[in-house]
């Protein structure tokens, strides 16, 4: 089974290059956050004649949203309103074989790292606080599932540009890093991306789009995550970035993470 996640910054706006990713890569499942669409809008049959004729939506008017889309049954669709909010920010279903695949897509926190100043950071920081405890609540890390999507945070130093430079930056700060390697270790989460490549090697899924030339400046992070349960990491058998969707005509500011899973 092929599996995709991909923040893909309004799914209306960018359909072409969804239809894109799915003549290069034929993914069996599509996760896509950031959909800006609440769920009458949204595009099912544009989603449909691409052959995924299962969907599961969680959306809301103009920002957040997020959805899965299949070519396989979706069973026991469901979501969670993290911190008590009901943003767009969660879906999950059930795959053939019992795989059950969570769309998840962080707050991004705002500018300032600082939650007395800013209340979108202390957002992110109990977002990720919650994260830490649901799943040991909710589920068994003998289960077969996976969590994918823009977590906003890049937590090794080898997932962002420079270190040094963003230790004071939202999405690389110690605060973030230290709540997202617990909400991590809590369940025996298994970072699946890390799996295939070391980690004193750079790996970016988003690059601002503030650069000119985001290729040539290379300023990215590590934004994007898939992670497997211990009773499904071993399942999963291959990795891919898709970078080359950075450079896409009307591109998302995030590329599609691709893993192979098998139930």
């Amino acid at each position: 089974m092929r599996i995709a996640t991909w923040n893909i910054n309004s799914v209306r706006l960018r359909m072409p290059i969804v239809e894109q990713l799915t003549k290069e890569v034929a993914p069996d499942v599509l996760c896509l956050q950031e959909t800006k669409v609440d769920d009458p809008q949204f595009p099912f049959d544009a989603v449909r004649a691409l052959g995924y004729e299962h969907v599961a939506i969680n959306g809301i008017k103009g920002y957040n949203g997020v959805c899965i889309l299949s070519k396989l049954p979706l069973e026991n669709v469901g979501r969670h309103d993290w911190t008590g909010k009901a943003d767009g920010r969660h879906i999950f279903a059930t795959l053939p074989g019992g795989i059950e695949i969570h769309s998840l897509y962080v707050p991004a926190g705002g500018d300032e790292p600082d939650r007395e100043i800013n209340d979108k950071f202390g957002h992110k920081l109990d977002f990720v606080d919650e994260m830490t405890t649901w799943f040991g609540a909710n589920r068994k890390a003998s289960d077969k599932i996976m969590v994918v999507g823009d977590l906003n945070i890049a937590p090794l130093e080898h997932d962002v540009w420079s270190h040094k430079q963003l230790l004071k930056v939202v999405s690389h700060t110690p605060i973030e890093v230290e709540k997202f390697t617990a909400a991590q270790n809590a369940f025996g989460w298994v970072d699946c991306m890390r799996k295939f490549v070391p980690d004193d090697e750079k790996m970016y899924t988003w690059w601002s789009y503030r650069s000119r030339d985001w290729r040539a400046a290379n300023k990215g992070r590590r934004l994007d995550h898939v992670w497997a349960s211990p009773g499904l990491a071993q399942n999963v058998g291959g990795m891919r970035i898709l970078s080359d969707a950075r450079g896409w005509e009307k591109p998302s500011d995030h590329v599609p993470v691709i893993v192979e899973v098998a139930a």
